[in-house]
């Protein structure tokens, strides 16, 4: 079992999983961790959608992510064929909703990271969940009334390893 300042510093982006599936105790704990994290006011605004990596809806939301950029990957699609994808939403009229999303997030991949599981945060389909489908991808994903999109995240037992990103502390960081 790592620590947080170990799965911190081992953390990054798999692009690449097993067909293996989370077991319901995996990803019971990874939506408990999101469900655990704070938010603005203690408002808990987050909602948490789950879907299997083959679900139907997740292959249009691909298609509409490609038709908008004009560009389609044949080797993935945006969740690196994960088992499991968890989309976040949430009050759209509360100010710190993307925050509190983000924080939500953070705690789920460094929970996965500690469970030896890979994981990919997902911002890459802002643009489809809040475009001209927005709508229709709201009620298929089966936000709440109000609720919108605010960033995703893929699970599963990892197919490829990738280093952690580097930094320069040194032009990054200001203390004053």
């Amino acid at each position: 079992m790592s620590t947080v300042k170990q799965a911190i510093k081992t953390r990054s982006s798999t692009r690449g999983y097993t067909s293996q599936p989370l077991t319901s105790e995996e990803l019971d704990a990874l939506i408990n961790a999101g469900l655990q994290a704070p938010t603005a006011a203690n408002k808990q605004e987050i909602h948490f959608t789950v879907l299997k990596g083959d679900a139907p809806i997740l292959k249009e939301i691909e298609d509409e992510k490609n038709r908008l950029r004009e560009s389609f990957s044949p080797q993935h699609n945006f969740y690196y064929e994960a088992p499991s994808v968890v989309v976040l939403s949430a009050d759209r009229t509360y100010k710190w909703s993307a925050l509190d999303a983000g924080i939500a997030v953070e705690n789920m991949a460094l929970l996965a990271e500690e469970m030896g599981l890979g994981n990919l945060i997902i911002g890459c389909i802002y643009d489809v969940l809040r475009g001209e489908k927005r709508e229709y991808f709201e009620k298929a994903l089966r936000f709440p009334e109000g609720y919108e999109y605010e960033i995703a995240i893929a699970f599963g037992h990892k197919a490829t390893e990738k280093e952690p990103h580097t930094y320069d502390a040194e032009s990054q960081v200001t203390y004053l």
